[in-house]
């Protein structure tokens, strides 16, 4: 059950130890940057608990988050979790010491969570309110044996409230920092999922994405974000923009933690309709099979060359010269000078024509669905709003997108219109192109507007640092359940270029 207790429960740090735990596995190095499988390892060796290794986080959230501003709310349930995992591990129950099992993981505040903690988008207008349940995806982590740790800051409304509001900021938390450079732009929405994961603040963490809002955080924070193929992963109980294009996706710091992410996730679950036809596309044995340090050998990749409009002497430019030879290096094809046909229809304003009646639709029935809160429908979200504009910082950024969400009365004429226009794009643009190519992936800086309207999926990994230290990853994108494909792609770059290094 939700309660409004205080955005970050503070006072249960202060009875933390304060220490700084190393793990030994081949050579000693601390938690900071341990992948899943080095924590793993760890726990097997008994050289390291999951009590010890949430309070670690729980430590870092304390000294690192008053600035950060990733984290919206912990969980207060983390640390018994934690001994229940502990408990598991040493009577060698089935399923434990390995996947996601005793591992914090990091929540979008748009995913329901059944317990003590908030789900409120960022937004003080859903504080206190009960969900009916577990959203799907946290079903799954808790059947993995996964901790809960808390839940992440974002762009209020996943950015659909306002145009004018920045990226990264919510009522509930304020404006979210990025790591590296605290002038420079964390991106969004999921943008506390992408600061708290960069920092080190947790293991592995949930995003979600309708348009970039998993791939440009993790491109801004030097980290790994998979957005998947649309029906992949449960949308169940996560507080909507548009079915059509919303996915949940893992955001780690590697591309074999985004792995395990994902084969504990992804998965049929009857309250998503999605998932049903989308299951097809799940492997035998899961994606880890699929982290081949040789799987750019082969590959067909297309080089969308107007997305590398960068000055000629800059460090993107240089940079991404470099990571083309060496995929060609690791055996890779690349087709370049390619354009996707109709990608005007991408930046007409079918987008907002669509997604405005579908979110008020998919809002109004999530709104419906809930236990308990203070707003059940679009119209009252809006109307809380404006009687709390100093809360929600009205004067300063509105809710435009709100405002032009509420006339509209279901799939009309004109957003028939508009989804045709995106059917044309998707069969005629991006899918020939690939197809005709014989193409496995598209490469581009920054690709999410591309695969966003037909469900595609796309990975981003860290790339390079510009002036100023500010991260910038290199992005993959395929059809429709080429996850196993964009996986040895990534995991192949990943591993020749090793780009990623901590904050501080």
């Amino acid at each position: 059950m939700a309660t409004n207790s205080s955005p970050l429960i503070f006072s249960m740090f202060l009875l933390l130890p304060l220490f700084l735990l190393s793990i030994t596995s081949s050579g000693s190095h601390h938690i900071r940057e341990a992948t899943v499988e080095d924590l793993q390892l760890a726990f097997k060796q008994n050289k390291l608990t999951s009590r010890q290794l949430v309070k670690f986080y729980l430590k870092e959230i304390q000294k690192l988050n008053p600035s950060l501003r990733g984290v919206i709310e912990v969980n207060p349930d983390a640390l018994d979790q934690a001994d229940k995992a502990d408990k598991e591990h040493q009577a060698k129950a089935q399923g434990s010491l390995m996947g996601l099992h005793g591992i914090p993981v990091l929540l979008k505040d748009n995913i329901a969570t059944k317990d003590e903690m908030n789900t409120t988008a960022g937004s003080y207008a859903l504080l206190g309110s009960i969900v009916p349940q577990d959203a799907g995806v946290v079903a799954k982590l808790r059947r993995a044996g996964a901790i809960i740790l808390g839940k992440a800051s974002l762009s209020e409304w996943a950015h659909w409230r306002s145009r004018s509001s920045p990226l990264g900021w919510c009522a509930r938390s304020g404006y979210g920092k990025n790591p590296y450079n605290f002038s420079a732009e964390p991106c969004g929405s999921s943008s506390g999922s992408a600061i708290s994961t960069a920092a080190n603040m947790v293991a592995v963490s949930l995003g979600t994405e309708t348009d970039g809002s998993i791939l440009c955080p993790s491109f801004l924070n030097s980290i790994v974000g998979i957005k998947p193929t649309v029906g992949l992963i449960s949308r169940a109980g996560v507080i909507p923009i548009t079915p059509r294009q919303d996915t949940v996706g893992p955001m780690c710091r590697t591309i074999a933690d985004a792995a395990y992410v994902l084969d504990a996730i992804a998965g049929l679950d009857y309250n998503d309709k999605a998932t049903i036809e989308a299951s097809k596309y799940i492997p035998q044995g899961g994606y880890k099979q699929f982290l081949k340090l040789n799987g750019l050998k082969g590959k067909r990749l297309g080089i969308l060359r107007s997305e590398f409009a960068f000055e000629k002497e800059s460090i993107p430019a240089k940079t991404y010269e470099q990571h083309f030879k060496t995929l060609r290096q690791a055996g890779a094809v690349l087709i370049d000078n390619l354009e996707v046909k109709h990608k005007d229809i991408l930046t007409s304003n079918y987008e907002d024509i669509a997604i405005n009646a579908e979110f008020k639709l998919a809002l109004n029935a999530y709104l419906t669905q809930l236990v308990n809160s203070p707003v059940r429908s679009l119209k009252d979200v809006i109307a809380f709003n404006n009687r709390n504009p100093g809360l929600e910082k009205m004067k300063e950024y509105g809710q435009d997108h709100f405002m032009e969400a509420e006339p509209t009365n279901g799939i009309r004429e004109k957003e028939r219109e508009a989804l045709s226009k995106f059917e044309i794009y998707s069969k005629y643009g991006f899918e020939k192109l690939i197809q005709n190519n014989k193409l496995d992936a598209l490469v581009a800086p920054f690709i999410s507007h591309y695969i966003a309207s037909g469900g595609y999926p796309g990975i981003t990994v860290p790339a390079g640092y510009d002036i100023g230290g500010i991260p910038f990853g290199i992005n993959f994108a395929g059809l429709k359940g080429s996850e196993p494909t964009l996986i040895e792609i990534a995991y192949s770059f990943e591993q020749a270029t090793k780009v990623r290094r901590p904050p501080f």
